[in-house]
């Protein structure tokens, strides 16, 4: 086990040639430990592990196999093809973990326990440090992440009541790296913010010069945020990260930008108005707070609702943009003004000031159900609404997905394929 700390890298992959490509870049930047992560263990089976041990023979090869169930099995197979650590579940039994610890010490490989999920992290670890493990690590999972749940908590209440080695994973960049060593982990285990930079070298030089230095190194990626920052990452991912992030769903069709190259996000302020009645949609301005979103059920057609006043006085208001099911009016000076505004159709006549409808309730617009406080999206390729609930995992999975294409990106660039970077052919549907 090391005496000062490591890096691991978590290779979670789907494809054994895209994770032999990282990891060389990401050896040469110098991690220390290789481990096959459970998503590349299900997809090419303990070859995975093989193709690792035979392109790095000198390095530390972690096989993250979660083992809940026939630890000897399981261990015996990991160890014979090239694994120095195997990794156990903490949910497992006592039974299933002490027969890791056994066949482990029988084929020559040590045992990482992973408290991922565990109830009582604090109470399971001292239980499990009684059975002799090699590794505790303490593990946020993906999915936890996208909610905004990184901490460090219990990796240090853990390290002041056992003594084994403790790793820790989940949301490790250059910045929590440094936390991560100060409250206790030995083993750093890194997965995103290596295995999706453009730059795999250079990241992993990041991490290291990090733990070394004891000075974070503060980037806009690779980090999962909360409510407060949730404006800051629908700003800068676009409605197509989303969209992927939410399988797809949830777009208002038909409402188009009048002007490209603008970006609007921010709380659903919903007017329901009947076509060409723009006193509502014009006393919303009034009602909403700075920041947020105009979002407006118009009958989706013409008279317009909206024009250039309608507009200046968002602007003196600060309301972040509007999206309209119908007809906006006086484009060339909102254009001018560079007000993101959202509408499904252009029209020169306006309505008259009726009074008809109401304001902060929920709406439907271009299919899409609308909540006040639901967040909504848009640039040039549409608009797109994010429930009010969903707002910071929707937040954190979208960045994740332009992270990875990020790296995709520079695979291409390098003189690849799409196609050949996510090997296509593989995942095909079979008839």
């Amino acid at each position: 086990m090391p005496t000062e700390p490591v890096v691991q890298l978590a290779l979670d992959f789907l494809n054994i040639e895209q994770a032999l490509r990282v990891a060389r870049e990401a050896v040469a930047g110098g991690v220390d430990w290789l481990e096959a992560g459970t998503p590349l263990i299900k997809a090419e089976g303990l070859d995975a592990v093989r193709k690792l041990r035979a392109a790095f023979p000198g390095k530390t090869i972690v096989a993250d196999m979660k083992v809940m169930d026939a630890g000897r099995t399981e261990v015996e197979a990991a160890a014979k093809a090239g694994a120095n650590i195997v990794d156990v579940l903490g949910q497992a039994t006592d039974e299933t973990i002490a027969e890791c610890i056994d066949a482990g010490a029988n084929y020559g490989a040590r045992i990482a326990v992973d408290l991922i999920a565990v109830p009582n992290p604090v109470e399971r670890a001292q239980r499990i440090a009684e059975l002799g493990p090699h590794v505790i690590a303490v593990h946020t999972g993906i999915d936890e992440q996208m909610h905004g749940k990184v901490s460090f908590d219990a990796l240090a209440a853990i390290a002041k009541r056992v003594d084994v080695p403790l790793a820790i994973a989940g949301g490790i960049n250059s910045q929590t790296c440094v936390d991560a060593v100060a409250n206790g982990a030995s083993i750093i285990i890194v997965g995103g913010a290596i295995i999706k930079s453009p730059d795999a070298r250079r990241a992993t030089e990041e991490i290291k010069q990090a733990i070394v230095t004891g000075k974070p190194v503060v980037g806009e990626l690779f980090r999962r945020v909360g409510a407060d920052a949730v404006r800051e990452v629908f700003r800068r991912v676009s409605t197509a990260d989303i969209s992927f992030a939410m399988h797809n769903a949830r777009e208002i069709e038909g409402v188009r930008p009048i002007k490209d190259g603008l970006k609007l996000a921010g709380p659903a302020f919903t007017v329901r108005t009947a076509a060409g009645d723009w006193a509502k949609p014009v006393e919303a301005i009034d009602h909403a707070k700075p920041g947020d979103v105009i979002v407006i059920d118009a009958g989706a057609k013409p008279p317009a609702i909206w024009g250039e006043l309608a507009t200046h006085s968002c602007q003196t208001k600060q309301i972040a943009g509007v999206v309209i099911d119908g007809a906006i009016r006086d484009t060339v000076e909102i254009k001018r003004m560079g007000f993101p505004a959202f509408a499904r159709c252009i029209a020169p006549a306006a309505g008259d000031p009726k009074g008809l409808g109401e304001m902060d309730a929920p709406i439907v617009v271009g299919g899409c159900h609308v909540r006040p406080g639901d967040w909504v999206v848009g640039d040039d390729d549409g608009v797109i609404v994010i429930p009010k609930h969903e707002a910071v995992e929707i937040a954190n999975r979208a960045q994740d997905v332009l992270e990875r294409e990020n790296r995709i990106r520079a695979e291409i660039d390098a003189g690849s394929t799409l196609a050949a970077v996510v090997e296509l052919g593989k995942w095909e549907k079979k008839a």
